[in-house]
């Protein structure tokens, strides 16, 4: 068998495919071709790097060069230069790796160090599409394991142990769920289902991880079954991720031809199949309950619990139901085992978390860190500070379930339950950061008015209570609220915590509730002297040419669609505020900065 001297690995997840990554990997394999070299250099796609801001993103080992935004004119280059004459291109380099003699390893990166990657371990790393990759890092050994060594309740009590807990949200302890599941009598069959319905706005952790790693899922899927003693598995995606769904299928043929899934795995007797079900993308099929009426081919809405899923589920049979960033860790906690998992993280919160980290920041992309990480910790290292030299002002995490931690709030340890305590929440692994230019209300506003458009409207306190919570919110940003509305804001979103039918609508006012409860002199700033101080509501701007900065040059005026401004060449010009439209345009192009915004 023949080795290759250099591998080039590139990235083919979702981010820098829409960056053209296709493109440079067909670039790498015929340059090298041309070059001579197929029988010498390897090139290999695989799953997100992380660093999603800088696709398409290139890895040239065994030097673990760091390639960023490469285009596919850069690719003739790098193969002259690096692959054939051991010359590193270093304009090419992701900057923060290059040295003055020296090029850093990733390791050494800040965006890396602190990170500690589990159920990310595999991407970047393996071709997802290839079984025996997966293979040759262990994969499926822990299910060897489980089926030969262990037995079910064995299983359970090592997955209790660790301190798992499930990585969609709730946060509820994985092995109990597996131990009530387990428990559950096996009548007419049960169930294992993945929730990979990831539709907070922002989030694609799990997208990440099926795009870059799909076998460690269908192997933890297989361990799950075997613990609560079932045949059948359903993994629900949503169909708008084209690329994780094409992956999970190569892979679950795969490891079926490898007689990994289907009957008698491992000569043990033990059987267990598993399918693909497309979600249309309806955000409340995140919700356990409404996934699971959709794999039946009903309408997706939530149903009163109990009776739980562990309990009646899926065509009324006992189903276990996690997320895939909890099924990601499992192969590696039976591996490894639960003392070496619960090791890492904070007393309550055990293991790594993962984040899609967004927003106004300089590293855009995908993070793991172990549990306690602080916020500091996350958007000032890793996620390289706020762009344009701005102050951070507040970071979302939860998506719409969430809640928003000021800056106040940046050592506050990131765990399930420091999050709940001010107001926020783990969820999924959504992270936004937000700068000085973001209005507070805004952001409220944005979050409910995502809630209000995706509300399944079975419940009244989730149809008609988020409703007239928005809209409150659209008066008060077109300054026309009142300090009563804020009251009144406040009870009603009690009032829907406590009275909606499902998770979704319990938690869809927290955006509100944390904005109001760190940020109520912004709230009040648009009620009584009706202004927005972050200048972006725009019924509470007032756009003013500054005389002494006006030199009439008429620029603004030749820009501005709707002629509310006028003047004479070489004179102060005017806006005429009755017919301004606010849209901005003006500031946009004045030389001389005269335009302010009041």
């Amino acid at each position: 068998m023949e080795f290759a001297r250099s591998t080039v690995l590139v990235c083919g997840g979702t981010g820098c495919t829409s960056s053209g990554s296709q493109k440079v990997m067909k670039e790498f394999e015929a340059q090298i071709i041309a070059k001579g070299l197929e029988k010498e250099v390897k090139v290999i796609q695989t799953g997100c790097f992380g660093l999603c801001a800088l696709g398409p993103v290139v890895i040239v080992y065994p030097e673990g060069s760091f390639y960023s935004m490469v285009k596919p004119e850069d690719v003739e280059e790098i193969v002259s230069e690096h692959l054939l004459k051991g010359r590193i291109v270093k304009r090419l380099l992701y900057e923060e790796t290059v040295e003055e003699s020296a090029v850093k390893s990733l390791n050494e990166v800040d965006f890396y160090k602190k990170q500690q990657r589990i159920a990310l371990r595999n991407c970047g790393v393996i071709n997802p599409e290839n079984i025996e990759e997966y293979i040759a890092v262990d994969g499926y050994r822990a299910l060897g394991k489980v089926l030969t060594e262990m037995k079910p309740e064995d299983v359970i009590e090592e997955i209790k142990k660790s301190g798992l807990r499930g990585r969609g949200g709730g946060g509820f302890p994985t092995g109990v769920k597996w131990m009530l599941a387990a428990n559950s009598p096996n009548v007419e069959g049960k169930f294992v289902c993945c929730n990979a319905d990831e539709g907070d706005p922002g989030a694609f952790m799990d997208r990440s991880v099926l795009e870059g790693d799909p076998h460690a899922v269908i192997e933890a899927m297989a361990i799950a079954a075997y613990a609560i003693n079932a045949e059948q598995g359903y993994i629900y995606i949503r169909a708008e991720y084209p690329i994780a769904v094409e992956r999970l299928q190569i892979a679950i043929d795969q490891a079926k031809e490898y007689g990994l899934l289907g009957e008698n795995i491992f000569d043990t007797g033990f059987n267990f199949d598993l399918e693909i079900r497309l979600g249309a993308g309806a955000f409340v099929c995140g919700e356990e309950t409404a996934l699971m009426t959709s794999i039946e081919g009903k309408r997706g809405e939530p149903r009163p619990r109990p009776p739980f899923p562990a309990v009646k589920g899926l065509f009324g049979k006992p189903t276990l139901l996690n997320n895939v960033e909890t099924y990601a860790n499992i192969p590696q906690i039976i591996l490894n085992g639960a003392d070496w998992f619960s090791s890492i993280g904070t007393e309550k919160s055990k293991g790594t978390k993962v984040f899609a980290l967004g927003g106004k920041i300089n590293n855009t992309g995908l993070v793991e860190i172990p549990m306690g990480t602080t916020l500091r910790e996350i958007v000032e290292e890793i996620g390289g500070g706020i762009p344009g030299g701005k102050k951070f002002k507040a970071a979302q995490t939860g998506g719409p379930s969430g809640g928003c931690i000021p800056a106040s709030l940046m050592d506050v340890p990131i765990d399930y339950d420091s999050l709940i305590q001010i107001g926020s929440m783990m969820g999924s692994g959504g992270l936004i950061v937000m700068d000085e230019d973001n209005c507070m209300v805004d952001i409220a506003k944005f979050f409910l008015e995502f809630t209000v458009d995706e509300s399944c409207g079975k419940c009244t306190p989730c149809r008609i209570g988020t409703k007239r919570m928005l809209e409150i919110l659209t008066r008060i940003t077109k300054g026309k609220g009142t300090m009563e509305d804020l009251d009144k804001l406040e009870a009603l979103a009690y009032d829907i915590k406590e009275s909606a039918l499902c998770g979704l609508g319990q938690t869809a006012p927290n955006p509100v509730l944390s904005t109001l409860r760190y940020f109520k002199d912004e709230y009040i700033a648009h009620v009584v002297d009706k202004r927005c101080p972050a200048g972006v509501c725009k019924d509470l701007l007032n756009y003013v040419i500054v005389a002494d900065k006006c030199k009439g040059c008429s620029l603004c005026a030749k820009q501005c669609p709707v002629g509310a401004i006028s003047g004479e060449v070489k004179s102060p010009f005017s806006i005429d505020p009755a017919k301004c439209i606010k849209c901005g345009a003006c500031v946009e192009k004045c030389p001389f900065k005269a335009i302010t915004v009041q």
